[in-house]
Formats: C-alpha cells, sequence, structure tokens
C-alpha cells in the first residue's frame, strides 16, 4: 500500500513519561509537564515564525480556517503545538479561557496534554504538546515500510480507552468528533489522545464530521454529544484497527450478525492473530456500535475488556511501530515547503500560483554564453516565444504554453530550467505525466541543486501512480530546500 502523505503529526513533549499498557497515568500533581499557563500573541507569533504557512501540521484531523502549527520557544528549545481558532469561532472570550483551563488542568501520559492558550482580541489559541510520529491515520491506512503489527492494534485500543477513563473520572467525559486523526504518536512510539476534542463545541464547526455514516444515530436525531456517543465513535476505531479500513458500521454490523467477521479482518494481519482474540475485539466493536446508547459499554468496561487481551506488552511501542528512536527532535521529521506539500497533493492550481509568483528568480546564475551572431539574428524571436509562453502560462493556455515554450527550448539559444519547471506543469494540467516527467528531470539536469525540479518530479511520479518513488524524490527536494536555507 502506497502513501501521499508525509506530513507533521502533532504532540511531542520532551519528557521520560513511563508507560504502563495496563494502568493510566494521572500526572496531576507530578512536574513531568508544566502547568497550564496563558501565552501572550507575540509569544506564539515568535514560536511559529509569524505563524508561517511551513508550519503548519495538518495531520491532525483540524480543518481550515481552524489551523494546527507547530512551534518551538526559543528559551527552553520547547517544542509546541498550536492551534488557531477561525476568528469568528469562540466569541465570548470567557468561556474559551474557562474551557481552556478546565481541559488544561489535565495531565496523563495517554494525553497529548493541553499546556497553554492565548486569548488576545478576536485571536483564540490553544497550545499543546507537540509529537513527531504521526497520526493513527497515517499508521493504518497510509503505511509505507510496514502495516501496523496485531500486538500494536491493540494497544492503541487499550490507551484510547484509558484516556477517555481518565477524562470520564475528571469530569470530562465528552469528545467531539473522535477519528483516527485524533490519535497522535509520541517520541516513544505510545499512542496519546489529542486534547483539542476535548474542549466544548463552539462556533468552529460541528461536533462530527458530515460523514453520516460513521456518526453515532442519536446525535442525528438530536445534534447532542453524549458520553456513550464517544464510545460509539471509539467502535468505529475498532474497526479501523481491525481492517486497516473505514468501513462504515452498518456494514460492519451486517457482517458480524451473518458471522463472517473474518471477512472484516485487515489481510495484512492473516496468521498474526488468533481467532479467539479476534473475536473479542469484534464483539466488543459490535457492542459499542448498539443503537441504543445505553446498551453501550462505558470506558472502564472498555479497559477491563481489552486489558487482558494485550500481547508483546515487553517490546516498547517504537519497535512495534517500526519507527526511529532516540533523539527526537523534530528535525528528523519531513517538513514540506508550500511548493512541496502542493506536489504531494498534486494540487495543479497551487503549484501554478506557486511558480507564477516566483518567476524567474531561480535562473540567476544559468550561463547563457551566446555569440554576437546569435543576438543579432535569433535571440529576439527566442525571447518573443518565452514571452508568448509565460503569458498563455499566466492565463492558463496552457496547450498556447505547452506550443510556445517547445519554440524557445527547441531554438536551442538559451537554456530555463524554469521554462522546463512551467512546461512541465503545463503537461501536468494537459494530463501527460510521462512528458511533464521528463521536462522535470530536464530542469535537474540544468540546475541539479534546484529544489523546484525535484519537487515535480514527484508530483509526475504521482500522477503515474509511482508513489514509493515520488516519495523519496520529495524527501530529496525537501533535504537539498534545507541545505538551501543553511548556506
Amino acid at each position: 500500500m502506497g502513501a501521499r502523505c508525509s506530513k507533521l503529526s502533532l504532540c511531542w513533549w520532551p519528557s521520560n513519561l513511563k508507560s504502563n499498557l495496563n494502568e493510566s497515568s494521572d500526572l496531576e500533581n507530578g512536574d513531568l509537564l508544566p502547568g497550564f499557563r496563558e501565552f501572550s500573541l507575540e509569544q506564539l507569533r515568535a514560536a511559529t515564525s509569524g505563524f508561517s504557512t511551513d508550519n503548519i501540521v495538518s495531520e491532525h484531523g483540524e480543518k481550515a480556517p481552524n489551523v494546527v502549527y507547530r512551534g518551538r520557544f526559543q528559551e527552553d528549545d520547547r517544542w509546541i503545538a498550536v492551534k488557531r481558532f477561525n476568528k469568528s469561532a469562540w466569541p465570548d472570550s470567557r468561556q474559551f479561557l474557562e474551557e481552556a483551563r478546565a481541559v488544561g488542568q489535565l495531565r496523563s501520559e495517554r494525553l497529548a496534554n493541553l499546556i497553554g492558550c492565548c486569548c488576545e482580541g478576536e485571536e483564540r489559541l490553544l497550545v499543546a504538546e507537540f509529537m513527531p510520529n504521526e497520526t493513527l491515520s497515517k499508521h493504518l491506512f497510509h503505511w509505507e515500510s510496514q502495516p501496523m503489527k496485531w500486538a500494536m492494534r491493540l494497544r492503541v485500543a487499550l490507551h484510547l480507552a484509558q484516556a477517555l477513563e481518565y477524562c470520564s473520572s475528571k469530569g470530562r467525559a465528552l469528545y467531539h468528533d473522535l477519528n483516527a486523526y485524533r490519535i497522535l504518536f509520541d517520541q516513544d512510539g505510545n499512542p496519546r489522545l489529542s486534547c483539542f476534542g476535548l474542549m466544548k463545541n463552539s462556533r468552529d464547526g460541528k461536533s462530527y464530521s458530515t460523514n453520516l455514516a460513521f456518526t453515532p444515530p442519536e446525535y442525528l436525531r438530536t445534534g447532542r454529544v453524549i458520553p456513550e456517543s464517544v464510545v460509539y465513535s471509539f467502535g468505529t476505531l475498532l474497526l479501523d484497527l481491525l481492517s486497516g479500513k473505514h468501513i462504515p458500521p452498518s456494514h460492519a454490523l451486517d457482517l458480524i450478525r451473518g458471522k463472517n467477521f473474518l471477512m472484516l479482518m485487515d489481510s495484512c494481519l492473516e496468521g498474526h492473530f488468533s481467532n479467539d482474540d479476534g473475536t473479542e475485539l469484534v464483539r466488543l466493536a459490535s457492542r459499542c456500535l448498539q443503537y441504543e446508547p445505553r446498551e453501550r459499554p462505558n470506558a472502564k468496561t472498555l479497559v477491563a475488556a481489552l486489558s487482558p487481551l494485550q500481547k508483546e506488552t515487553e517490546v516498547p511501542s517504537y519497535v512495534l511501530m517500526g519507527i526511529p528512536h532516540g533523539d527526537p527532535s523534530p528535525k528528523q521529521t519531513v517538513l514540506l515547503t508550500p511548493l512541496g506539500e502542493a506536489c504531494s497533493r498534486l494540487d495543479l492550481t497551487a503549484i501554478h500560483e506557486i511558480l507564477e509568483k516566483v518567476g524567474y528568480k531561480d535562473d540567476e546564475g544559468i550561463a547563457n554564453e551566446l555569440s554576437f551572431q546569435m543576438w543579432t539574428d535569433q535571440i529576439q524571436e527566442t525571447l518573443n516565444c518565452k514571452k508568448r509562453g509565460d503569458t498563455a502560462f499566466r492565463t492558463k493556455d496552457f496547450a498556447t504554453a505547452i506550443d510556445c515554450y517547445t519554440q524557445f527550448i527547441d531554438g536551442g539559444t538559451m537554456v530555463s530550467p524554469t521554462v522546463f519547471a512551467r512546461r512541465c506543469l503545463c503537461y501536468l494540467i494537459s494530463d501527460m505525466p510521462q512528458q511533464a516527467l521528463g521536462d522535470a528531470m530536464q530542469a535537474q539536469a540544468v540546475s541539479p541543486e534546484w529544489p523546484t525540479a525535484f519537487y515535480l518530479q514527484a508530483a509526475a511520479l504521482f500522477s503515474l501512480g509511482m508513489d514509493s518513488d515520488a516519495q523519496e524524490t520529495l524527501k530529496d527536494g525537501t533535504s537539498l530546500e534545507t541545505q538551501k536555507h543553511r548556506n
């Protein structure tokens, strides 16, 4: 299974939190995490490089315009995640502060804890722990090197149940839109539940996504979230863990009633779990997905049911996950530039806007040694071809742009990596990915250290279905971009 995403995830904190598979830890009285505090807008602006788009992390399931940024406090080298709400969200500043302070009192190693907030003018921001090892969605649905192991799936289920039990014990039983994006992995590979879903719903959006197939029935009837609604969503996550896919509960329940539950199981797990364990997890999911809320188990029952199923309890999560362990600096993760991000998503409109904005500044320093004869006889027509191509590119007349840029390139009097890059995009938009890949490679040949050439190669490779090669090329482009900024 290939993956198109190499985005950062949320929530990491440099602490040595002791992991216990059978017990959720309340860190309320410990000193492993700082106490909740209010930050100034200037502090958070500095930590996120002015809320730079380069620092946006989109793996958290948050929808624009409520954006999440990664940041770092320079004074203590602490990494944070900052959720910045739409200006129309939380119009009542007192309500926002009360909610943030209440959630900020929670401290558990099963949570990506809230450590602060900011409320200045129309700005509403939450500050949480930052984690380097991405989301359950990435590791379960979009894995690159290996599928998630059965023992790790059971551990995720238990840790999530423990997080919900802890929150319930502290009077925060409601969680909004529980899904695979809300489960994040810390520096040790342990799963944590994002704290953002614990905030009571405001104008920033509905409690559940618009996909009605996964929405608790009582929410569809009343529009209200109750603790049993959270258990229903937990059941959908158990289905995710069992199948490695996002299966609608109604379809899953039909299979279970027909005693075809093995059809739910991820084919990657074949031979790696016992039928008894699989049956137990299916039964638990079925109980969570009961139509009547009162027939669903509570969080404490979930923990009791999942604890005996745990496997390989002495094996660290990072080993089960197959992720590097050691210095957990986010520098290990790949942070894509806006162009790299657009190419990873094959967002051709965004790529066009970026290339148009950058213009030809990256052609500076490219040697074009021409004889006087060439200047007098050929150069004007060559430049006219490029000019016509640029006009067509700007007005999105991509067929004309291809013709004009081809005349410029075939003229042979001048070399421009930007022209190859622009024609590459024109080919992509015209559904000619093979030609686009050729142009991106030509741009690299002209300018071997140019990140744009690598990003566009990745976009062409994605178009050709060569996702693994595309991911590697994205990493090459990001590496060159990093070196460029250091020099």
